[in-house]
């Protein structure tokens, strides 16, 4: 059995809107309660007080139904009889969820998790950031070398025998590659106008919230309009700052609430063109009259400069990766999803699928001590009481 660590630490506790500016072992512990976490709240879910439900008290374990949902997810088949008949207790129940995540079929099912997570899958250009995240889990590499890997993140998969191929895919202008975030794949599919649409896939999928993500306490601007960002209200371009877009308008909506933080974010991807491919300068339009090639400043003003959050500066790909990598809603929303994928749930943001961060604490803290092993995580998720009882 894999020796999984559970020590008892505390948790670790955005549709862009461009339109609008322009016009766990089961233990019999029982199911927590806490403040949910995700879109909108800086973590995994929403800032709803769950109530206790006096009906998981009453839940009992069922080791045989359990295995069932088990085997359907992490090999994609049902338990053979000797696996039903082998699964007797605790003890027999988490040796056949190792020999799942040992098994062949398992890696095949990692590839179709993260292809629906990514939003990617296909063509073999739109496979690799799945199959390498998917490889990530099956090495007992660290989940946040997505986010850092400097070469072979470009594999492949033969579902015939469950097997991995490296490669790379170095940029082809020969910069650094950085996890996905330099993912050809990824990069063409999310193009578009001033690299918005690469934020919202990187902030959404990997960070499990939607924009505006970094909220503070409400000022007001422009006489009326509340401000809730910490980054300085004129931190992102308007007309008189030489932009071409107005984010400081706040007629509408006030832009610069989400903005100022995608547009800290946004010009770091703006160099792959509509193939994915980097090149030496930036590649995306601006979505003003004829379609003009975005300058630095149509995001930023003179003497901004790109950041992951305020306060965290993120002057190049590689640098922004390791922010993301340390960034402990990140390190959580990979714990979220893989809940969600055991339990049947939607996409967290999508569906507001939200996962109370208390639910979820025994594991998110295990998976930071363990240095990111998502592979130990699935584990613990399927052997947790939420999932073993009914």
């Amino acid at each position: 059995m894999r020796k999984h660590i559970v020590p008892n630490l505390v948790a670790f506790a955005g549709a862009a809107l461009l339109a609008g500016c322009l016009g766990n072992a089961p233990t019999g512990g029982g199911h927590f309660t806490a403040p949910a976490v995700g879109p909108n709240a800086g973590d995994v879910g929403s800032t709803n007080q769950p109530q206790e439900n006096p009906i998981l008290s009453a839940r009992s374990v069922d080791y045989g139904q359990a295995l069932r949902t088990a085997s359907l997810k992490l090999v994609g088949a049902l338990p053979t009889m000797s696996e039903i008949q082998g699964v007797t207790d605790a003890q027999s129940y988490a040796a056949q969820i190792d020999k799942y995540l040992a098994d062949p079929r398992f890696p095949r099912q990692l590839i179709s998790y993260f292809r629906d997570m990514m939003k990617l899958g296909g063509t073999q250009a739109f496979e690799t950031a799945p199959t390498f995240a998917a490889e990530l889990v099956e090495t007992d590499r660290p989940i946040t070398d997505l986010f850092t890997a400097t070469t072979k993140t470009c594999p492949t998969f033969d579902p015939s025998n469950g097997t991995f191929t490296d490669a790379s895919c170095t940029p082809s202008n020969g910069a650094a590659t950085v996890g996905v975030l330099t993912d050809p794949g990824a990069m063409q599919q999310f193009y578009s106008n001033m690299a918005f649409r690469r934020v919202r896939w990187v902030q959404e999928v990997f960070d499990c919230a939607r924009f505006p993500i970094e909220v503070g306490p409400g000022v007001t601007v422009n006489g009326t309009a509340i401000y809730t960002s910490p980054w300085p209200f004129t931190s992102v371009a308007t007309l008189s700052t030489g932009g071409t877009i107005d984010f400081q308008d706040t007629k509408a909506v006030v832009c610069a609430n989400c903005h100022t933080t995608m547009n800290h974010i946004a010009p770091l991807f703006a160099s792959f063109d509509e193939n994915g491919q980097m090149t030496g300068a930036i590649a995306v339009h601006t979505p003003a009259d004829g379609s003009p090639l975005a300058t630095m400043a149509d995001w930023l003003p003179t003497g901004e400069t790109t950041a992951w959050r305020f306060g965290t500066a993120a002057p190049d790909l590689p640098t922004l990766g390791a922010d993301m990598a340390a960034d402990p809603a990140i390190q959580a929303c990979g714990v979220a999803r893989a809940w969600n994928f055991a339990m049947g749930k939607g996409d967290i943001v999508d569906t507001l699928a939200v996962v109370p961060a208390s639910t979820i604490q025994t594991q998110v803290a295990a998976f930071t001590a363990n240095g990111f092993k998502l592979k130990d995580a699935i584990y613990a998720v399927f052997t947790s009481d939420d999932f073993v009882k009914f």
